[in-house]
């Protein structure tokens, strides 16, 4: 209310002096609010309220029991169907490809492996995304495109993934696979068939293994299945649930008569992967809020000066050209 009273000569004094700081000012409020913005998105609380919700019902598992897989990639060929994923380079019927290692890829969901032990004897093993209890990729994810469901499934959003591919680099499975070769890519993995389970249906994997390899139902009882036929036949399983405490625990439990480290599956601890990835990855939203506002302020900051310095030259010469 005061530069209103002022002469005209003394506000446009106070405005070339006031300025400068006027600019530092908004360059403030913009990155403030950036920052601030930032600390809210990558919040590990945001993660875990998410997390915690569900586990109001309790999820889903599946059993894979390696001492009755027969390789037979009937699980592989469901997989395809029900997703309709594109036809694989060898027929389903092709016990070849298990003479090498095969990696899950955005074409294949589920892959038959084949492993030969010290002792000569080979194992097969079915590998697919585990679904975690408390998935890394989901907490990683800053858009949220990957969420964890409550009947044990991750699922995945296509219309929301910006492409970043830290739920990538975040998984302690390797599983989240990205599609480098479309011109529209997607992330893509096993995603539990979700559809189905709502449907009250099994996994189409569970529904086409003809020797009972894979047991569907509530994951706690699906431990308790587990430990029922460790001490059963203690001979005939090593004694360990694979997927029990994993990585915080696993939808998918795997039991065998061998080391886990010798069929493929990592060692890991039982900590929470999202406790280990929210503060690195935690990052990612941060520096992507902060640094475009960062960015926006000095822009706004030297664009700001350039108006001052012409607004000043026009002042100097319209005053120069009054007094002549």
């Amino acid at each position: 209310m005061e530069d209103r009273k002022k002469p005209a000569g003394a506000r446009s004094e106070q405005k070339k002096e006031g300025d400068l700081d006027f600019s530092r000012r908004n360059f403030l409020k913009i990155f403030g609010a950036g920052g601030a913005a930032a600390l809210l998105v990558s919040d590990p609380a945001h993660a875990a309220g998410a997390l915690a919700a569900s586990k109001k019902e309790e999820p889903k598992g599946v059993l894979v029991d390696t001492t009755l897989c027969i390789g037979c990639r009937q699980c592989e060929q469901a997989c395809n169907f029900v997703n309709k994923l594109p036809k694989p380079k060898h027929s389903f019927d092709d016990d070849s490809v298990l003479n090498e290692h095969r990696d899950t890829s955005p074409r294949e969901w589920s892959v038959v492996n084949r492993y030969t032990m010290k002792n000569g004897v080979q194992i097969t093993r079915k590998q697919q995304c585990m679904n975690c209890v408390e998935p890394a990729c989901s907490s990683a994810c800053i858009i949220r495109a990957m969420r964890k469901r409550p009947d044990g499934a991750v699922t995945y959003r296509e219309d929301l993934c910006l492409g970043c591919r830290y739920c990538m680099v975040a998984c302690p499975f390797d599983m989240p696979k990205f599609e480098y070769n479309s011109p529209v890519p997607r992330v893509r993995k096993c995603q539990f068939c979700y559809s189905r389970q709502e449907k009250g249906e099994q996994p189409g994997c569970v529904e086409a293994c003809p020797v009972g390899a894979l047991t569907f139902g509530v994951r706690s009882e699906l431990l308790e299945e587990a430990r029922k036929r460790i001490r059963g036949n203690p001979k005939n399983y090593i004694d360990h649930i694979y997927g029990e405490r994993e990585a915080g625990g696993t939808s998918w439990l795997y039991l065998a008569n061998a080391p886990f480290d010798q069929l493929g599956l990592p060692k890991l601890s039982g900590q929470n992967y999202p406790e280990l990835t929210s503060g690195a990855e935690g990052t990612v939203p941060a520096v992507l809020l902060i640094w475009p506002a960062l960015l926006s302020g000095f822009h706004y900051f030297s664009h700001r000066k350039d108006e001052v310095e012409k607004e000043r030259s026009r002042h100097e010469t319209s005053h120069r050209g009054i007094e002549k």
